[in-house]
């Protein structure tokens, strides 16, 4: 049995897979919202450029350093770059508005979790500002829960939990930034 979340409301819809061939074109009503929507058996619409075998090039696409999610449930790996400014990280959801979007399964994680918000110190060096959302399960450094909209500094390294998803920060080498 698979299930099928509904795109308007999030409710549930199960159904016997085995009874379809992979390709085939499935289409549902919620009966809870009315909305109807369509799938494809065996395909995903989801953005595919964090589902690479190879998750580690994404890594290439920032100068102002990256974060690595593991999501603790499936082991599974993505590598989302920063920019500067306010990097907003929660689960993915279309037009969500999120800059960060994990794409996940975990629950416990808010569509808008937390942020980083990456900007130059006094010393002219990168500073990586970690702050909760607020959010409903909070955001955890070194087994410590941040306040609602608490800020703390991070550097290179820091592990941070969000739901039950782990998230390493990655900060940019000053050197390499100048190349």
């Amino acid at each position: 049995m698979k299930r099928v979340r509904c795109p308007k409301c999030d409710n549930y819809i199960t159904f016997d897979e085995k009874k379809y061939k992979e390709g085939q074109s499935l289409v549902f009503m919620c009966p809870q919202c009315g909305k109807q929507f369509g799938i494809r058996i065996g395909t995903s619409k989801l953005r595919n450029t964090q589902k690479e075998d190879n998750p580690d090039e994404n890594a290439d696409d920032s100068r102002y350093g990256y974060i690595t999610v593991i999501e603790n449930v499936f082991h599974y790996k993505q590598v989302i770059p920063l920019k500067m400014g306010v990097n907003v990280i929660g689960r993915y959801m279309k037009n969500s508005g999120v800059n960060c979007a994990i794409e996940t399964n975990d629950p416990s994680i808010d569509i808008n979790h937390c942020s980083i918000t990456v900007s130059r110190g006094k010393n002219g060096k990168l500073k990586y500002v970690l702050k909760d959302g607020p959010s409903y399960t909070g955001t955890f450094v070194d087994n410590v829960i941040l306040g609602d909209r608490e800020q703390r500094v991070i550097e290179d390294g820091t592990l941070f939990t969000i739901g039950a998803t782990s998230v390493i920060l990655h900060t940019q080498d000053e050197n390499e930034e100048n190349k």
